[in-house]
């Protein structure tokens, strides 16, 4: 505010800056969507294998989500939402202990078999406080061990308890795994449990417990999709619900996803879908091919994804499967590619194209189909993205084209990094300019404009995002009266136009070599 001047001398005052800086936002937040054996079934964030290992039960034969995940870590990946798909009919595993009134029925929180491996143990303390200890115990059916994975003292069966140890509360607030609920009024904590626990021990703190039961990954989980051009119905309603919500949709309510994930998804149709998807969260779909393509002149059509935001990669990968004493089985290549992404995006920038000498993939001991020059050239101008092992470089990433980058299309998306770099400044400068709403829409704003968004496009300038050697030559941002008219200022719109110049990959690389034979001397 302006400074009152009452009597004479200096006045300072602190003058507010017009920028408005405008920060980048993240590249390569990968989502993946599958079934987990457990986990939340709204989207989660984990930030490492270890993370998605305590929150979703790691690898499952039964899956191919544990392992992309993991192979998209091994391969640079940072940060990941996993999308965990169950039907209506999957139950969460619970027990009540005691009678009611005086009774705690505690549910595992979410569903699955998985609640059935826990028991509760409850003791009452000494001298009729009304105080208990709830414990959780892991021990699933035919181990030999057993292990308290929560314990939770002092505790009260009051809602107005005046230490705060309502169980109902602590257990909501702090439990990583059960939520417990209570009959109204009770007047006194359950019984201590009695049931032994099924394992031998010689401990004296061994505990007694009693199980949850009933938990159920349905009559039939959504475990994988179909590895044929056939629906595999129950994935598929899971994956994308008639109802527009649950599934995969719910992404739409996260703050921020880059990349979309879901490890052997191979029907059209669906991808199709997921392309679509993306396009409305301005995200990128990385498609896996069929793995029951073993003739390569099958994709000679194409992927039959027509969208630009989704890339398509053919062939499977073979890798060691840890559940199977490393035995080399195939995977689907999304998980790998994913990593990828992160990692040129950390290294080089979203504007490199994620392919190349560069990218030997982690943890691969080849790919199911060995592709050659003339193979590769087939599929490449189809705008399939071929993965292939040279000797000098290992199992590589050999195509940067989206599903749009057919060379008869003539798609101004036709690579990768210029798609993924319109995404990025889309989104950047979409929440770089909320600060313009409500503004007085006239020259002074328009100038603030083109100031903050300059200096952002100047700084990818400087980071080498662009072609050309001058600013001029790379990109231009215009925000004045052409762009915004007198019409436009009564209807409060402000017209902002912002061009660049986009970097593209270098995909054919000619040597042009001349010989010097039989010159006359001079």
């Amino acid at each position: 505010m302006p400074v009152t001047t009452t009597y004479p001398g200096v006045y300072i005052e602190e003058l507010p800056s017009a920028v408005h800086t405008i920060t980048g936002v993240a590249t390569s937040i990968a989502a993946f969507a599958g079934w987990a054996p457990k986990g939340s079934t709204t989207p989660t964030l984990v930030l490492s294998w270890a993370d998605y290992n305590n929150q979703f039960g790691g690898l499952d034969s039964r899956s191919v989500l544990g392992y992309s995940v993991s192979q998209f870590f091994a391969n640079g990946g940072q940060q990941a939402y996993i999308v965990r798909l169950t039907n209506s009919d999957a139950k969460a595993a619970s027990v009540t202990v005691g009678t009611a009134p005086n009774s705690i029925t505690v549910t595992a929180q979410n569903p699955g078999a998985w609640g059935n491996d826990y028991w509760v143990a409850i003791r009452n303390q000494s001298g009729g406080t009304g105080r208990f200890r709830l414990q959780l115990v892991y021990s699933p059916k035919g181990a030999t061990t057993w292990n308290v994975v929560e314990s939770f003292e002092n505790l009260s069966m009051s809602k107005s308890d005046s230490q705060g140890r309502y169980v109902v509360d602590v257990l909501t607030n702090s439990s990583n795994y059960i939520s417990a609920t209570v009959p109204a009024s009770p007047t006194a904590p359950p019984g201590d449990t009695t049931q032994p626990l099924p394992v031998p021990s010689t401990l004296p703190s061994y505990p007694q417990a009693t199980q949850l039961q009933s938990g159920t990954d349905g009559a039939n989980p959504p475990i994988h999709p179909s590895t044929s051009t056939t629906s595999a119905g129950d994935f598929e309603s899971a994956l994308l619900p008639s109802s527009g919500t649950g599934g995969v949709y719910q992404l739409s309510n996260v703050d921020l996803f880059n990349l979309l994930c879901v490890p052997g998804e191979i029907v059209t149709t669906t991808l199709q879908t997921l392309e679509h998807f993306c396009e409305t969260e301005q995200a990128f779909l990385i498609a896996d091919s069929d793995p029951g393509i073993t003739d390569y002149t099958k994709l000679s059509g194409g992927p039959g994804i027509p969208g630009a935001n989704a890339a398509f990669y053919f062939p499977w990968l073979q890798a060691p499967d840890p559940l199977a004493q490393n035995v080399t089985r195939n995977y689907p290549p999304c998980g790998f590619v994913a990593g990828v992404y992160a990692a040129t995006d950390a290294s080089r920038g979203v504007w490199k194209a994620p392919a190349g000498t560069a990218t030997a993939l982690a943890g691969v001991s080849g790919t199911a189909l060995p592709l050659n020059d003339s193979q590769n050239g087939i599929l490449n101008p189809v705008a399939v993205n071929c993965i292939r092992t040279f000797s000098s470089f290992g199992t590589v990433v050999w195509g940067a084209r989206t599903t749009q980058g057919s060379d008869e299309a003539g798609s101004q998306w036709k690579y990768i990094p210029i798609r993924r770099l319109a995404l990025f400044l889309e989104v950047s400068l979409y929440r770089g300019t909320q600060w313009v709403v409500f503004e007085p829409n006239d020259a002074p704003l328009w100038g603030q404009i083109r100031l903050n968004i300059g200096d952002f496009m100047q700084t990818l300038f400087r980071q080498g995002a662009f072609q050309g050697s001058t600013p001029q030559q790379a990109y231009f941002v215009k925000c004045d009266s052409e762009t915004t008219t007198p019409t436009d200022q009564d209807n409060g719109v402000v017209n902002i136009l912002v061009g660049f110049a986009p970097l593209k990959p270098a995909e054919f690389v000619v040597i042009q070599i001349q010989q010097m034979a039989g010159q006359t001397a001079s």
